[in-house]
């Protein structure tokens, strides 16, 4: 959860060559305290950006992170039904945390002597004094940036910043998710974002190799995505090039993919309530004149408020195009997932995608793929050819959904996305 200020126009904006407006971090779990302080923190500074995040509905903060985005950070002491002081335990033992401002109750005079060491205030959290809240924001923001300013010049900054052959300031490196052919895949901490990220990097420069076509995909990935603005979307931060080699940011998510929840076994409502959130987010894909072509379960990333987002835009086309970024008549994806006229390398339409779904569909209600051969030519045989599987009795009420999405002629699925919707929504009322 999270809200911004934005900065106003006109006498009262400040030049344009005055400092940033602060980012603070506001943690609580009740919304009434998170929008006091956000207005309370306008008055001192109209241009501040405030995230407020609450553990209750967003989950407790990574481990790794390390607010590396934000100037001060602000904590309630009914953090989590009462865990304030856990959670100022926890954050002060990490490296290069901003300096907290603590909001407890007024008559704890013990609390206040207990936290005062760690923090550069604690305030009564039911009168907050303004001034005293002002002066204590303006000297952690000072703090911060004495403190960042050295940082940034230092070795150790340098090399949290470095991802394998390439720098990419702004950034810290947490781990090594990945590896590929193309790209190198690290979670990080983006200082821009305020957040976790997936931070992948391609492996070469623009200059080495046949690296053209993977910079222009590594862009057309970017480009695509940035103008989507939808909750089961992935999230884009951030596209940059550093020591010739691309980069993207995008959001990062820590409850992983479809695929483990598929092989722990969805109830058959819950398997429904995921594609429509998938079919939800292709509508506006499709909208934008984009084709995903990669749909798997392994593109579908959980978020800890137990929606999905599609990921790796990395196959997709944009249908006005003139040049496929995969070549004339060449096969790219996955081929348990592939529509019968994907795997046969023919022109494609949004009902390609829909078919995708009418497979993750079939393995979430069943924990099996309707169709599996020796190799990857059988596989597409199959879909070209094969009935589609019957689903067992309790699940017989979804089978007309599943026929229609495993069509093998793209004339006899569902005509686009927001059709899908409307049969799905049908089949909520009735299940």
């Amino acid at each position: 959860m999270s809200s911004g200020v934005p900065s106003p126009a006109g006498r009262n904006a400040p030049p344009t060559n005055a400092p940033a407006g602060p980012r603070v971090l506001i943690i609580t779990d009740h919304t009434e305290l998170g929008r006091a302080l956000e207005q309370h923190i306008s008055v001192v500074w109209s241009d501040a950006e405030c995230r407020v995040h609450a553990p209750l509905v967003s989950g407790r903060l990574h481990s790794a992170f390390t607010a590396l985005g934000y100037d001060v950070v602000v904590l309630d002491d009914r953090v989590e039904r009462g865990r304030g002081e856990e959670w100022l335990e926890n954050v002060t033992r990490r490296e290069s945390f901003p300096p907290l401002i603590y909001l407890a109750a007024g008559d704890d005079a013990d609390l206040v002597k207990r936290v005062m060491p760690r923090v550069v205030d604690c305030l009564a959290r039911e009168r907050i004094d303004h001034r005293r809240f002002a002066s204590a924001m303006r000297d952690a923001v000072q703090r911060r940036r004495q403190a960042l300013a050295l940082r940034r010049t230092s070795a150790q900054s340098k090399a949290a910043s470095t991802f394998g052959p390439v720098m990419i300031r702004g950034h810290r490196c947490v781990r090594e998710l990945a590896i590929g052919g193309t790209s190198m895949v690290y979670l990080a901490e983006s200082e821009r974002a305020g957040e976790m990220v997936v931070l992948k990097v391609l492996r070469d420069t623009q200059e080495s190799g046949d690296v053209q076509t993977q910079f222009s995909r590594f862009l057309q990935e970017y480009e695509l995505i940035s103008r989507i603005r939808h909750p089961n979307v992935v999230r884009i931060y951030d596209l940059g090039v550093a020591d010739d080699h691309a980069y993207i940011a995008m959001e990062y998510f820590p409850l992983g993919d479809l695929r483990g929840h598929i092989a722990s076994a969805l109830r058959p409502k819950e398997a429904l309530t995921y594609l429509a959130q998938m079919a939800g987010a292709l509508q506006v894909v499709h909208e934008v004149g984009v084709l995903h072509r990669d749909l798997k379960p392994g593109n579908i990333m959980m978020r800890s408020d137990s929606s999905i987002a599609l990921i790796d835009f990395g196959l997709a086309k944009h249908v006005a195009m003139d040049v496929d970024m995969t070549g004339t008549g060449e096969i790219f994806g996955t081929p348990y997932y592939m529509s019968p006229e994907q795997g046969h390398g023919h022109d494609l339409d949004e009902r390609s995608d829909l078919y995708s779904l009418g497979v993750i569909f079939y393995e979430m209600l069943t924990r099996r793929k309707p169709f599996v051969g020796p190799n990857a030519m059988a596989v597409l045989y199959l879909h070209g050819n094969a009935p589609v599987p019957s689903l067992e009795k309790e699940l017989a009420v979804y089978q007309p959904l599943v026929d229609r999405l495993l069509a093998k002629e793209p004339a006899d699925r569902f005509e686009s996305a927001k059709a899908l919707l409307e049969s799905i929504r049908q089949i909520q009322v009735s299940v």
